[in-house]
């Protein structure tokens, strides 16, 4: 029995890395993502700092909304 729990966990990892990684693809093709306003940068001679402030609640509030649609009993 255990055996078969363990292989049911590596199953729902695998699905979740790969929902993971399709979200990072179909975000790399949207151009205003990363660059709302509210995200800081700070550039000087050979460095760049990005904090993307906006764009973390942003997601927040997304994977909230989502997790509470699927997990809702």
């Amino acid at each position: 029995m255990a055996v078969e729990s363990l292989g049911r966990m590596v199953l729902y990892i695998g699905v979740i890395l790969v929902l993971i990684g399709g979200f990072f693809i179909l975000v790399g093709r949207v151009p205003w993502f990363g660059r709302l306003p509210g995200d800081l940068v700070w550039r000087r001679d050979g460095l760049t700092i990005f904090v993307p402030i906006t764009t973390m609640i942003l997601v927040s509030f997304v994977l909230t909304l989502l997790l509470n649609i699927v997990w809702r009993r």
